[in-house]
């Protein structure tokens, strides 16, 4: 392997953490998707509710083979609470903006978190920031600024400005998880992230409540599907691989999301998009770059 590589273990753990992160960044844009449908027949605090409630029992047998609930037990429930408390509200707030700006929008600003969650991680977490991975979040902020388009004509509007704080919530929450995987299992975050948001969620919820149609329920349980594996993914991820790793590899996400509005819902998608997701993907490359170790003394 050439100077230019990554070292051997550091290979391995992305490896490793690669497949869940495929599976984070599919089911996210899934979501995206179903969120916007249900929104439109039901107020988001009620989707959130159901989407935890649903999650729980989706969430059974992974709780039954990890030992059942004795083995949900954690030392460390005050960090799940602030955890989940964070997220509950950065979540309420993409869902708000889903049904304000275009869904490619949402997701690229939503990556201004790589910028938040990289620093937060160096700070709080000891992980180490060499020139590579600042290259590469840097090449990623780019090109997600190339897709967004922020001052394309038009000041950052109500649903911008709900996306970005959003992505603030989404990196605190992102770095607490990390530091969760330390001492829990990732199902055991997960089944705290679910009863937490149950109960936070549960008075606003039924202050809202209208029974879905059909087609709602649908969309709902496709929801609860999606946030709750692809949580399940992304702390398997957090797992095996610094924060600083996973986090760029999920800019992947804005170009994916970007294709599935253009799809589903005819919207724009042009030569900035093209040009940003290049961007994005070099900066993922140059993220995987070795840093050369010391030179020994002597």
């Amino acid at each position: 392997m050439t100077s230019a590589a990554i070292p051997t273990s550091a290979a391995q753990q992305a490896r490793r953490a690669a497949p869940w992160v495929a599976g984070w960044l599919l089911l996210m844009v899934v979501i995206a998707v179903a969120g916007r449908q249900a929104a439109r027949e039901l107020a988001v605090f009620q989707i959130m509710e159901m989407r935890s409630l649903m999650g729980m029992l989706m969430l059974y047998p992974l709780v039954h083979a990890a030992g059942g609930l004795r083995a949900m037990r954690s030392r460390h429930l005050p960090r799940h609470v602030l955890r989940n408390a964070v997220h509950y509200v950065a979540q309420y707030g993409w869902f708000v903006a889903l049904t304000m700006i275009p869904l490619g929008q949402v997701v690229a600003i939503e990556f201004t978190m790589p910028i938040w969650t990289v620093l937060l991680a160096a700070l709080f977490l000891g992980e180490r920031l060499h020139r590579w991975k600042v290259a590469a979040v840097v090449l990623g902020a780019v090109g997600v600024a190339m897709i967004a388009r922020p001052g394309g004509g038009q000041a950052l509007g109500a649903g911008q400005a709900i996306a970005l704080a959003a992505a603030l919530g989404f990196a605190v929450s992102v770095i607490l998880v990390k530091s969760l995987t330390r001492w829990d299992q990732a199902v055991t975050i997960m089944f705290w992230m679910l009863v937490v948001q149950s109960v936070l969620g549960l008075l606003p919820a039924l202050a809202v409540w209208r029974w879905p149609s059909p087609a709602g329920w649908a969309w709902v349980v496709l929801i609860a599907f999606c946030g709750t594996f692809s949580h399940y993914c992304i702390a398997r991820a957090m797992a095996l691989a610094d924060a600083t790793v996973v986090v760029p590899m999920d800019f992947l996400r804005v170009p994916l999301s970007a294709l599935a509005g253009w799809l589903v819902y005819a919207e724009a998608f042009s030569w900035p998009m093209v040009l940003g997701t290049a961007l994005i993907l070099v900066g993922n490359l140059m993220n995987l770059r070795r840093v050369p170790a010391p030179a020994s003394p002597g």
